[in-house]
């Protein structure tokens, strides 16, 4: 295998239908080893390598003061590569395979209440514009929970506003299909309308390309600094406040699930928790002494 870099990273495209966003994720990640390992090139990277140099590589990201979760990513890259070479009788062992990630704290995860949802929804921006591709976003994010590269990712013909649903690729090329309200249905009608007819990207750049990820990262972060919002917003706080809301407004953690496009339960448990008021209520309502006596 000339180059068993680029071979593994081909294959997480074809095989894996991986997103560009994650192909470049590992691209990154490997790079980072190889350049560690002072070789110069991946092939000779993969030279007499042992379980000793992965913990190395470890110990050395420790010493960046990188954190946990990061260092856990990367060494998920490694194992994945080698378990790509040892199918392929590239290597004959997988030297990342028993090797511990950190151990990582949970984080709780950011969202939004109520109050400052609305500011958000209801903020603006300097010219006419902009300010309706904006306010399309936030309210197409808070209303289906989609990924910022699920977002970009949409054509026009993905949206059924007969329906009120939007047609989604998410992860691993699965497709879903997720409904949104009135409100993301309005400000979608008023951008697109401002733009006429037309096929191809829902969201543009002001060169009329499809808006990137960054982008979006970029719009979300003003709108909610114009809203007065002084926590940091991004796209995936409002993912977070979307399964949030829903759960605390009684719906199914399973219905989310799908909503969000998890594969696995446990992953919409670690994005969705009980929020502060909704635990009060269940508390009034269930606990015998939660009520002074008159």
């Amino acid at each position: 295998m000339k180059d068993p870099l680029a071979a593994f990273l081909g294959s997480l495209e074809v095989e894996r239908h991986a997103s560009p966003h994650t192909v470049k994720s590992y691209r990154a990640d490997l790079e980072d080893f190889v350049r560690w390992r002072r070789a110069d090139s991946a092939a000779e990277a993969l030279r007499g390598i042992e379980p000793r140099d992965v913990r190395a590589f470890l110990a050395a990201l420790h010493t960046r003061k990188l954190d946990p979760a990061t260092v856990a990513r990367k060494l998920a890259a490694i194992r994945s590569w080698f378990r790509f070479l040892r199918r392929r009788g590239v290597v004959a062992d997988n030297p990342a395979q028993a090797i511990r990630p950190p151990r990582q704290g949970r984080k709780l995860v950011s969202f939004l209440p109520i109050d400052e949802t609305v500011a958000l929804m209801d903020g603006d921006e300097t010219g006419a514009d902009a300010s309706a591709r904006a306010a399309a976003i936030v309210e197409l994010l808070y209303a289906s929970g989609l990924r910022v590269s699920e977002l970009v990712g949409l054509d026009r013909r993905d949206l059924d506003f007969g329906e009120m649903t939007v047609r989604v690729i998410g992860k691993g090329r699965k497709e879903r299909i997720v409904p949104f309200g009135e409100a993301a249905a309005g400000a979608l009608r008023a951008y697109l309308g401002a733009r006429g007819a037309g096929t191809g990207a829902v969201f543009l750049n002001r060169r009329g390309g499809r808006l990137t990820v960054r982008s979006v990262h970029t719009i979300v972060r003003r709108r909610a600094r114009a809203a007065g919002i002084v926590r940091r917003v991004s796209p995936h706080t409002l993912r977070h406040t979307f399964a949030t809301h829903l759960l605390d407004s009684g719906a199914d953690l399973r219905m989310i699930q799908e909503l969000l496009g998890h594969s696995r339960l446990s992953t919409t448990q670690r994005y969705t928790h009980v929020g502060s008021d909704q635990l009060m209520r269940i508390y009034d309502a269930a606990h015998p002494r939660a009520k002074a006596r008159a």
